[in-house]
């Protein structure tokens, strides 16, 4: 790193760390994250300057809340988290069925193929459903502008409404509480074991979807039910991560992206809106029908993102540990099975067309 990267790297983290402070003195939620977001994309529109934030170190903040996340699984949470499967998937289904309802409803009323509008508008894996969308030949630019339109609408709005319903006016410091009063611990030899996660999260960040926040918060998990009662992590290195993740996400979105999106973006932004209403809805019956406490269900359901929905859970006093069991879940199947789903369906469309015959 050079002279002047090294000048733009610490003009980047200032600029994130001031909005998070501007954040947490506001008392708005996330502030870490979500403050360090807004400045940096303001600080990107205004100046047109792209900020400079390495993928190292946006990668040690994924790293470091995968392990802060893995640190609150008990054994008892798998056996929690088993009898839930059954009803939260086919609240994922609906979900899902749902979002591709609306974004064939749009693309019929606006000049956006159905392929497109279906891709951008999935809740989950924004890079996963651009790379899907290719293969069948949509625009995929336009995927990333609605799936980036969807998640700042998402992590703007689920936080905020669930912090200030169920917190009692607090909107939190954007330090979660401690992740495992077991492992309320000092600092010793226990803490070695954090090289484990930390040396196999990065060796194999790109075997899975999120591998970097997903393989840390296992391995951790592993080590602290069945090896050792790991210590918790100082509360410094956790707003570091914070900061470090908002930066990354602001730096990835340009108003020049949202302005390519022209008028579509209110679109899909509506359709976010609808779908985080339709999970709330889901996530109220989830409640209802089962043991888990609303504010759990409520972000279990919500259309992500992941590391944003547990952080919340851990500040209003949810099951971080279910939430980030039932997200991942949801993100995997979705990952895993929807894009070769919608190719099948998109192509069995295609051949049905070809072969209708054509009056003369």
């Amino acid at each position: 790193m050079n002279s002047v990267h090294l000048f733009r790297f610490l003009e980047t983290v200032m600029i994130g760390v001031t909005g998070g402070f501007v954040f947490a003195i506001l008392a708005l939620p996330l502030p870490w994250v979500l403050g360090a977001l807004t400045f940096v994309l303001i600080w990107q529109g205004v100046t047109k300057r792209m900020a400079f934030f390495p993928d190292p170190v946006k990668n040690t903040g994924f790293l470091t809340l995968g392990i802060y996340f893995g640190l609150y699984f008990t054994a008892a949470t798998f056996l929690t988290v088993g009898p839930y499967i059954l009803p939260y998937a086919a609240a994922t289904v609906i979900l899902i069925v749902i979002s591709i309802g609306a974004a064939i409803f749009v693309s019929r009323r606006i000049k956006v193929d159905e392929i497109t509008s279906v891709f951008g508008s999935i809740p989950g894996g924004l890079t996963e459903m651009a790379i899907a969308s290719e293969a069948l030949k949509a625009n995929s630019s336009l995927v990333i502008i609605f799936q980036t339109v969807r998640l700042l609408t998402v992590l703007f709005i689920v936080p905020v409404v669930i912090i200030f319903a169920f917190s009692q006016g607090q909107t939190g410091t954007g330090v979660p509480v401690s992740a495992n009063e077991a492992a309320d611990q000092s600092w010793g030899l226990a803490a070695l074991w954090f090289i484990i996660p930390v040396a196999i999260g990065i060796w194999k960040r790109n075997l899975i979807p999120a591998g970097i926040v997903i393989i840390p918060l296992f391995f951790t998990a592993l080590i602290n039910i069945f090896i050792v009662s790991l210590p918790v992590l100082p509360p410094l290195l956790l707003i570091s991560a914070q900061v470090a993740v908002g930066i990354g996400l602001g730096k990835r979105i340009s108003f020049d992206d949202l302005k390519a999106g022209g008028k579509y973006c209110f679109v899909y932004g509506g359709i976010a809106i609808l779908l985080i209403f339709v999970s709330f809805g889901l996530g109220g019956l989830l409640s209802f029908f089962t043991t888990l406490s609303l504010p759990t269900a409520l972000l279990s359901v919500a259309p992500g993102g992941l590391i944003e929905m547990v952080l919340t859970a851990s500040i209003v006093g949810g099951d971080p540990a279910v939430v980030s069991a039932l997200q991942l879940t949801r993100l995997l199947v979705i990952i895993i099975f929807v894009p070769p789903l919608l190719k099948w369906y998109f192509n069995k469309k295609a051949g049905n067309r070809q072969s209708t015959p054509t009056s003369v």
